[in-house]
């Protein structure tokens, strides 16, 4: 696939990434984007950046912080269910691909084991929850959550091994994968169920509204389905993670959008 990647100059963990991916690609395709200031604010399209025209995918590279302060590998995609703080637009959330989404994340996993830190980095998606909008499919790709972890060579060649995979896949051969794509709805901001079904199971998750977000409405319902670039049929529910009365709002919604849902609970894992 084409993808670029864009980072901050000032951004720790983002710039150690991109050393790290200059020091194992020599391609002179793919498109690297320095920004000036944080990418969260930054404005990201084709016309103030040509080189983005013809790009299927786009990574932005950086880190990750938690009060925690606890190593992480994170991946998530960009935007906003409620208000902007960090960037971005108030209830617009950006377009990504389910099945380049669950690729990356198993990857991720996969390169994390062969370098031996997968002890180490928690590996999780995040919820959608932060800027820039952008209208190109893409993903936030972190490393957190201190200055330490910013600086691992280690860790970053692991994100950087990753992006560089997508290089040799193409779209087509995700899509005859039989992945199901989905979004999820509910439980925390880790999204611990629904990283347990993105590595070990049939569903490809785009989008993760949580908890912290609600209620739900149709709004936030069509974003997630709308800015998913394969067709959703069936959305997955963190049932034990909500309470009775916002599962009925949610399944309401869906029911008036002609969507099903099954429990995380329910899914079959390999």
């Amino acid at each position: 696939m084409r993808f670029a990647v864009i980072y901050c100059k000032d951004n720790i963990a983002g710039k150690n990434i991109v050393d790290r991916f200059k020091e194992i690609s020599f391609s002179p395709q793919i498109p690297i984007i320095e920004l000036k200031k944080e990418t969260l604010y930054s404005e990201i399209n084709t016309k103030k950046y040509p080189e983005l025209k013809n790009i299927e995918f786009l990574f932005f590279a950086s880190t990750h912080r938690s009060k925690k302060g606890d190593p992480s590998l994170c991946i998530h995609t960009a935007g906003n269910w409620r208000g902007a703080e960090l960037g971005g637009k108030e209830g617009k959330i950006c377009i990504t691909s389910a099945f380049v989404l669950k690729y990356l994340f198993q990857k991720l996993n996969e390169k994390a084991n062969e370098e031996k830190i997968n002890e180490k980095y928690k590996i999780s998606m995040e919820a959608d929850h932060h800027g820039p909008l952008v209208d190109i499919p893409s993903c936030f790709i972190e490393l957190g959550s201190l200055e330490n972890e910013w600086k691992d060579k280690i860790a970053a060649r692991v994100i950087a091994n990753t992006i560089l995979s997508l290089q040799i896949i193409e779209y087509k051969d995700l899509k005859n994968k039989g992945w199901k794509p989905t979004f999820g709805i509910g439980g925390g901001h880790y999204c611990l169920n629904f990283n347990k079904i993105q590595l070990n199971s049939k569903y490809a998750i785009s989008h993760v509204i949580p908890d912290y977000s609600f209620p739900a409405n149709e709004s936030i319902i069509k974003e997630a389905e709308e800015k998913t670039i394969e067709q959703i049929k069936e959305v997955l529910i963190d049932w034990k993670s909500m309470k009775s009365e916002e599962r009925e709002i949610i399944i309401e919604i869906l029911n008036k959008k002609g969507l099903k849902y099954k429990k995380t609970s329910d899914v079959e894992k390999n």
